[in-house]
């Protein structure tokens, strides 16, 4: 992988006619890799200047997954570019908090794309 990804990145995704966004909260080492813990948010973009012009406002956005947990591979399905950094609040920390808590919290090897419902 070509770029460092950290806690509190904004990475942009494309779909067909559009674009998302995510929020890293955290990566793990795994023995099997990498475990991406994710936010996902309702927002799609026509254009990535439209993306980039709602992160000078994040907290406009409206949150569509506020956790999901992926292996490398589904993590890796996605092309995704970084957009920014910014610090994680206490709120977007709260589900990660809650799944590192549970003794079965899964771990998906599906898409974020699948996740969220799209292609």
């Amino acid at each position: 992988m070509s770029q460092k990804f950290q806690a509190g990145d904004f990475l942009i995704f494309q779909l067909e006619s559009g674009y998302g966004l995510l929020r890293i909260l955290g990566i793990d080492d795994a023995p099997d890799g990498k475990i991406w813990h994710l936010a996902a948010y309702n927002e799609l973009f026509l254009d990535v200047e439209f993306a980039d012009a709602a992160l000078e406002n994040p907290q406009s956005l409206t949150v569509s997954l506020p956790h999901v947990a992926l292996t490398d591979r589904a993590f890796l399905s996605t092309q995704t570019a970084r957009m920014k950094n910014e610090p994680l609040t206490e709120n977007e920390l709260k589900a990660l908090e809650e799944w590192k808590s549970d003794p079965s919290a899964p771990i998906s090897d599906r898409s974020v794309r699948l996740m969220l419902g799209l292609r």
